[in-house]
């Protein structure tokens, strides 16, 4: 059986991952080559979080890998997390590219409600983001 835990979510924004580790307490990803257990070796940014055995890597297209032999080797609950705190910053970003105002409000679920007010015209839109177990 394999360790190897492959994400369909694409993390294609590096300054959003950079943004996401900072908001996880966790330091900026670097770039690395990681052999993993299966002996595959494959480059791209890497996330430590704490406890993990190997790091979360996120390759170059945004495919998310990592190797956590079924929570042995790592919380699989942090890719969930790592997932959210991704998307939140992202549409941060994109939204304060436009010009846009961001609000955040922790919903007791453990999801953020994130609105999104444009200046004079009065666009806005609400959403939320939760993050899953992986």
């Amino acid at each position: 059986m394999s360790h190897v835990v492959t994400i369909e979510t694409k993390l294609r924004d590096p300054a959003a991952l950079s943004a996401a580790c900072e908001r996880l307490g966790l330091p900026e990803p670097r770039t690395e080559t990681v052999k993993f257990f299966d002996g595959a070796e494959q480059s791209g940014l890497a996330v430590r979080p704490p406890g993990f055995v190997y790091p979360v890597l996120i390759g170059e297209e945004g495919a998310v890998r990592c190797d956590t032999d079924e929570g042995r080797w790592g919380d699989n609950a942090f890719l969930g997390r790592l997932k959210q705190a991704y998307a939140l910053e992202a549409a941060k970003l994109q939204a304060k590219a436009r010009g846009h105002r961001i609000s955040e409000t922790s919903l007791p679920d453990g999801g953020v409600r994130l609105t999104v007010t444009a200046g004079t015209a009065g666009f806005g839109t609400t959403g939320n983001a939760y993050g899953g177990l992986a």
